[in-house]
Parts: structure tokens; sequence; C-alpha cells
């Protein structure tokens, strides 16, 4: 009896432990600061763009989600940003690559966004549409490589990709974004922003140095005007795919401080 009153000890001690040790993992997975960040694609893309960064987010603890861009106007993208934003169960940081910058500044202002941060993004000040941004500094060199459809639809040419756009990426990785990119709407590069959230939310912005389609000037000097903090990388246009890792650690230093 004295033996089994000792197992019985023993087995309930080593349960207890076990439940210490699985609250303990679970608490090291809760971050601090803003859990939820919702990801905005750009132009010539989809939600895969961001398919390397997520598992890094997750498997920290984030609640992160990649936003599918119908990249039909201005007006549908910032709808779709704001129902991913509206699933969200508390404060959000809103990240946007590219165009997307266009969206997150607008769908910035909804009252659950607590942040924007930019990545080799277009930033708009009021009544600006991307046209209007990209008109400040000379064209890179990957806007000579758009194609514009019968349906008044633009995608970018194989050559736009390997040479401008993911020239940093393995040649089947380049492949895969050439043929997953989604047509963007000639009248979306026309659309223009209301109200600039980033006047009324801290800011980051990455900075490819090395980028085909947003220049570095343009990149820099975007920063500058939002006083954004700045992580400047070796990178084509989508440092999110080429360097996710970096890229990850940069948004959970922002997700920290929120």
């Amino acid at each position: 009896m004295k033996a089994l009153n000792q197992f019985k000890k023993g087995l309930l001690l080593a349960i207890a432990t076990l439940i210490f040790m699985a609250n303990d993992t679970n608490a090291q997975k809760i971050p601090t600061g803003v859990k939820n960040i919702v990801l905005v694609h750009g132009a010539f893309a989809d939600g895969s763009s961001y398919a390397k960064l997520l598992p890094i987010l997750q498997e920290k603890g984030y609640n992160a989600i990649a936003v599918q861009n119908p990249l039909t106007s201005l007006a549908d993208d910032v709808a779709a940003a704001k129902r991913a934003i509206a699933l969200m169960d508390g404060p959000v940081l809103l990240v946007g690559h590219s165009y997307g910058g266009m969206v997150i500044t607008e769908a910035g202002n909804d009252p659950k966004v607590v942040g924007l941060l930019y990545i080799c993004a277009l930033v708009p000040s009021e009544n600006q549409s991307a046209v209007d941004v990209t008109s400040a500094f000379p064209p890179g060199p990957g806007s000579s490589e758009f194609q514009l459809d019968a349906s008044n639809f633009i995608k970018l040419s194989p050559a736009g990709i390997h040479k401008h756009f993911a020239q940093d990426l393995p040649e089947k990785e380049r492949n895969v974004v050439y043929a997953t990119q989604v047509p963007w709407a000639a009248q979306a590069t026309m659309d223009k922003i209301t109200t600039p959230a980033w006047k009324k939310r801290p800011n980051w912005f990455i900075v490819g140095t090395e980028d085909g389609m947003v220049p570095v000037e343009l990149a820099r000097t975007e920063a500058k005007m939002i006083k954004a903090k700045v992580l400047e990388l070796k990178s084509s246009h989508v440092p999110m795919v080429s360097q996710p890792a970096k890229v990850a650690e940069f948004i959970i230093s922002a997700a920290k401080t929120l």
C-alpha cells in the first residue's frame, strides 16, 4: 500500500510538472505588444508573397494573416484590407508592400490599426495616387516592363520579374513570382487616397537598396516624410521573400513597441 501511495504521488507530481511546462511554453509564445498583424501585398503579386514570412510570425505567437487584394481598384483593395482587420480580436499592426503602401495608408484609418509598416512601398499624402507618388522621382527600371492588356490591366514582363522585381531570388522562385502575379487595374494607379493614416500612427519602413521598382531615393524620402523607423536591406523589391527572417525581426520589433 505504501508503495502504491508513493507511485500515486509520483504520478501526480509528473502530471503537475507536465502541465507547468506546457503552460510555460505557451506563455513564451504569447507576444508582448500587438499580437495581430495584417499583411497587404502589392501589385504584380498575391498573398503568397508572404508565404515565407507568415510561418516565422505565427511560430512566435502572432496572429498574422495575408490579405488577397483583387487589385481592381484602390477602393476594392482598401475594402479587402478592412475586412481582414475586422476579423482581428484586438489592435493591429498593418503591413503593406509596394502598392500595398497605398492601401494601408487609407485602410490604416481603421480604429483597430495602431501602427503602419511599409516594405519597399509607395506612401501617398493627401489626395495622391500611385502615379502622383512615383512622379516625384525618375522611375525605377522595372516600370519599363509594364505590359497593358486589352482589358486595361497591367502585368510585369518576365524580364521585369527576373531583373528588377525579384532578382535576388533563385530562378525557380522568380518563375513562381511571375506565374502567381495578379494583374493590376490601370485605373487603380490613378485612384487617390483621402486621409493618410501615417499622420496619426507610428510608422516603420523597410528600404531595399537594390529595388528596381521603387527607387531608393523615393523610398528614403517617403520614410523621412512619415518619420518612420527605418531598416535598409541589400535586397530587391521583395525582401520579405529573399530575407524573411530579417523582415520578420523588424516587424516583431515594431509590434512589441505598440
